[in-house]
């Protein structure tokens, strides 16, 4: 009998499909577009569809379109006021934390007609870890949920038991270290995990179990315990035990899957208009300048493309950078509490320091925005003095570059102090918004940072550190790294997950 070519037998389910939800802010919503392309490339029959406001929807569309055919977009047709859409025009961190608590009552409710309009509903939802509310929107419409954490375990772990048992409201005082600090133990974490009191952000002082702060942050840790499994933007070789730990406690006693699949950067290091910033001053010329710098000795400074300090602090961070003598590069963005369209001000900064600046050519100031994963790329960069935002952190590590931490707050704190405490690879030189900040102190710790034995001793390990997180987003001989091996075995769930909401035959 002849084959008959037309013979089938029972059809294939449909390819799997993928929301993703990030917050709006550039960055949660920087992991998230790189997760798309990710996922486009290592999977092209994924079909991908990124969820935001219509205003950031517009600037990302021709970003995808040409290159990744298989990224969709779909806007959320929520009545938000203007301010609403993303957090770059909030300019002081009450803002920005109301922002993110009215983000449950804006968009909950959009979110859930947006998945019950969808031709079928997605295998997978995967939402921002502030987007807690679309774990039960994903489930009651049969899908699957996963949230991606842009933060890593360890400083979420201590977050997350700040804002759940408020251990620093207890009277006792457990312990002081040797500047007078309290040392206050955290309840839900392995023994001996302690942070100090200048380490509870200011909006943490300030809570109380009721405090809408503090409702916001055990709703949306206890939302995401619901979750299917979880994404980070992490690496293991930089905090294993604490996702471990996560895998196993984070769940209600119902251990589930938790995939590190970071770090999640652009596919180029001159990628730089990945978040639709237009730089202060043009690439070509902060790297024409960089090029007139000896290797390792420059000075990287930039607190994030949200932050900045009050002006006394801002004042004497530029005093304690002229004092060092070390070139620096600083993302300079009006002081915070300031309108960012304010026309910046001279008496923020040291008397005639900009016009110092440009007649020695110590220091480049760069309005607002700056392409930083080129800056960081260079080899003239010997530091980054950041805030410890997460994004920051994995980008200076993966470019082999210690850092200089001032955390201003949330888990930007916990964040420092695993790089000082568990990496060897940054020094922290003040900690909070209202800082105490002494010029001249912080110029001998930005010079001990980039010169001396103390100095190179944090070089070796960074660039260790940065060599194997490489090797673990490739490849090699058949042999996947850790990041890549994550990333594959989240997607064969995919298909499993797939298969099960939508059986052959």
């Amino acid at each position: 009998m002849e084959h008959d070519s037309t013979a089938t037998g029972p059809p294939a389910p449909p390819r799997p499909t993928v929301v993703l939800f990030p917050f709006m802010a550039q960055g949660h919503l920087n992991p998230f577009l790189d997760l798309a392309r990710l996922l486009a490339v290592r999977s092209p029959s994924l079909s991908i569809t990124i969820v935001s406001t219509p205003a950031t929807t517009l600037s990302l569309r021709p970003r995808f379109l040409r290159h990744h055919p298989t990224v969709h977009f779909a806007d959320l047709s929520a009545h938000l006021p203007s301010h609403s859409h993303s957090t770059d025009a909030l300019s002081t961190p009450a803002a920005v934390s109301d922002f993110y608590r009215t983000s449950h009552s804006l968009l909950s409710a959009p979110f859930l007609r947006l998945l019950r309009r969808l031709p079928r509903p997605p295998t997978c939802v995967v939402s921002d870890m502030f987007l807690a509310f679309s774990v039960h929107a994903a489930h009651s419409v049969g899908s699957k949920h996963v949230t991606l954490y842009t933060s890593g375990p360890y400083a979420m772990s201590i977050y997350n038991s700040i804002w759940t048992h408020f251990p620093h409201k207890i009277n006792k005082v457990d312990d002081c270290d040797d500047d007078g600090d309290w040392v206050i133990r955290l309840p839900g974490l392995p023994d001996g995990v302690t942070v100090e009191r200048s380490q509870i952000s200011e909006n943490m002082n300030r809570a109380d179990p009721d405090d809408p702060s503090s409702w916001f942050a055990k709703s949306q840790a206890e939302f995401n315990r619901g979750s299917d499994g979880s994404l980070w933007n992490t690496v293991e070789v930089l905090e294993k035990s604490s996702l471990e730990y996560w895998a196993n406690n984070s769940f209600d006693g119902d251990p589930k899957p938790v995939w590190a699949i970071g770090p999640l950067l652009p596919l180029s290091e001159k990628e730089y208009e990945r978040g639709s910033k237009v730089p202060g001053t043009s690439p070509a010329e902060i790297i024409e300048w960089l090029d007139r710098k000896p290797p390792k000795s420059t000075i990287y400074v930039s607190f994030g493309s949200q932050n900045s300090v009050p002006p006394p602090q801002m004042r004497e961070l530029a005093r304690g950078l002229e004092l060092s003598s070390q070139p620096f590069i600083w993302v300079l963005r009006n002081p915070t509490g300031i309108d960012i369209e304010a026309e910046f001000q001279p008496e923020w900064l040291p008397e005639r320091f900009e016009e110092r600046m440009r007649e020695t050519q110590q220091g480049l100031l760069v309005r607002n925005w700056a392409p930083q994963i080129e800056i960081l790329s260079h080899g003239s960069i010997g530091a980054f003095l950041s805030h410890c935002g997460w994004n920051s952190v994995l980008e200076s590590l993966s470019w082999g570059v210690p850092l200089i931490g001032w955390p201003l707050g949330s888990e930007q704190f916990y964040n420092a102090k695993l790089l000082v405490e568990e990496l060897g690879v940054c020094v922290e030189v003040a900690r909070g918004f209202d800082a105490a900040v002494d010029g001249k102190e912080l110029a001998g710790k930005v010079g001990a940072a980039v010169a001396g034995e103390a100095a190179e001793e944090m070089r070796r390990r960074v660039e260790r550190l940065s060599v194997e997180m490489r090797r673990a987003v490739g490849e090699v001989d058949g042999v996947k790294g850790s990041s890549l091996r994550a990333l594959d075995e989240f997607l064969e769930i995919l298909e499993t997950w797939n298969n099960e909401t939508c059986p052959r035959g």
